[in-house]
């Protein structure tokens, strides 16, 4: 079972989620070779920061076109703040044939919380981070939140 690394932010994920997708920890996301990864955040959040190279489909206006030239066998991680988007996302992204989907779990948060960088719309590394509101935000324990 993926982890975080606080007690109390697993708790909320392990209530919050459904667990319907495979889920990956930050640790094993850095290990898996070849993976993609997939941001399920608004682009106003990812324009702010995220994961290196990863492609956008949004989720209020959820376009998938970008994963067409993706190999449906290769590992495909989807993301968002803390899980719970990008757990429907991959559910739709499952539906279409591929083999390997995870959810990151405790996002792009979980991330930053455990020091790996995140970069902007340049490519460029940044320290921060879209904490998609105040309540959310407090589990975003690294970097600069913006808001």
């Amino acid at each position: 079972m993926a982890q975080v690394e606080s007690k109390t932010y697993q708790v909320l994920l392990n209530g919050l989620l459904s667990h319907t997708v495979d889920e990956i920890s930050v640790q094993e996301a850095i290990e898996l070779e070849n993976a993609v990864f997939v941001d399920s955040r608004e682009m106003r959040e990812y324009e702010v920061s995220h994961i290196s190279n990863a492609l956008f489909v949004g989720y209020d206006s959820l376009d998938l076109s970008p994963l067409q030239k993706v190999d449906k066998n290769k590992p495909i991680i989807i993301y968002c703040s803390v899980g719970y988007r990008s757990e429907k996302v991959a559910e739709k992204i499952k539906a279409l044939g591929f083999t390997q989907v995870y959810n990151l779990y405790g996002g792009i948060f979980e991330w930053k919380n455990q020091n790996y960088p995140v970069v902007d719309l340049e490519g460029k590394e940044t320290n921060q981070v879209h904490a998609y509101n105040r309540v959310w935000g407090i589990w975003l324990n690294k970097g600069e939140k913006v808001y």
